[in-house]
């Protein structure tokens, strides 16, 4: 299974939303990593066939997938931010109402409908109505919903958004599952979503990608230093002014800062390993002083 993109661009009006992107996805995890208004679901709804391309194209396996119409749809499995149910509808009601929009034969559907609430961890819960379920196992739910068909290309947009640590992890882990057989493309603004599970990951700002590779090409990539000191008050304040700093913790001797910086900031600054969390800072925080801070 190959996805891919070639110049792909979406404009509205004056406003261009994904501007020329390139990429080939194959099997496994890739992660789109950017903050809110990156271009993230703009892409994900013109792989999803939402929306039409302004130019370029996406090909599946070298055709056009417009083209293909529903023969690409039929390999698609895709979970939006916010996905559509009945509140009153079960678990169970809720997929099998879902794979009759699909057209899979009732008898498959049972089959599969049982398998996956299994497979997502709701088997407790199949009876429970939608509206009753937490944030996480509404989002299990709109995983199974996405898995009905047993997509090829599984397209998550924020799948993690709303939900607590717990729920996270066990979220991370389905997905590293379910990417054995299959291609997922996964977006978020949370770098935990994509820091462990993702074979490649993709930095996305302002409708481009600034940078794409495995974590560690992306962390090399980095020409700035990661620092660690520890600050008087008036020092920080100036630190944060002049650094992108991405942790500052006060203690009983001054200000811890984690701050981003080419050169050394303070005589005494020890030089850190830097994480994906730093790289994401790195690209798409600002700095104290600055207007619109991404982070």
């Amino acid at each position: 299974m190959e996805l891919n993109m070639n110049h792909l661009t979406k404009k509205f009006g004056d406003f261009t939303a994904v501007d020329h992107l390139d990429l080939t996805m194959t099997q496994g995890v890739y992660g789109l990593l950017g903050v809110n208004g990156a271009g993230k679901t703009t892409l994900m709804r013109m792989l999803c066939t939402l929306l039409e391309p302004t130019e370029g194209t996406i090909t599946c396996n070298g055709k056009d997938i417009l083209k293909m119409g529903g023969d690409y749809r039929k390999l698609l499995g895709y979970l939006p931010q916010d996905f559509g149910f009945y509140p009153e509808f079960t678990v169970q009601d809720y997929l099998l109402y879902i794979a009759a929009l699909k057209g899979i034969r009732p008898a498959v559907a049972r089959r599969r409908v049982k398998e996956l609430i299994s497979r997502v961890g709701l088997a407790n819960a199949a009876k429970k109505k939608m509206k009753k379920l937490s944030g996480g196992m509404k989002r299990r739910a709109g995983i199974a919903q996405a898995m009905l068909n047993n997509p090829k290309i599984l397209i998550l947009d924020e799948p993690t958004a709303g939900l607590d640590p717990n729920e996270r992890i066990r979220f991370r882990n389905l997905i590293s599952e379910l990417s054995e057989d299959r291609l997922v493309l996964l977006s978020t603004h949370i770098v935990s979503d994509v820091e462990y599970i993702a074979n490649e990951i993709c930095l996305m700002k302002d409708g481009r990608f600034v940078h794409q590779g495995t974590s560690e090409q992306l962390i090399s990539s980095m020409t700035d230093g990661v620092w660690k000191c520890t600050a008087s008050k008036e020092q920080a304040a100036f630190l944060m002014k002049k650094y992108k700093v991405s942790n500052m913790k006060t203690g009983a001797h001054g200000i811890e800062l984690r701050m981003i910086s080419r050169e050394r900031p303070l005589p005494d600054a020890v030089r850190e390993e830097a994480t994906l969390e730093d790289l994401f800072l790195y690209y798409f925080g600002e700095k104290a002083g600055e207007d619109h801070a991404a982070i």
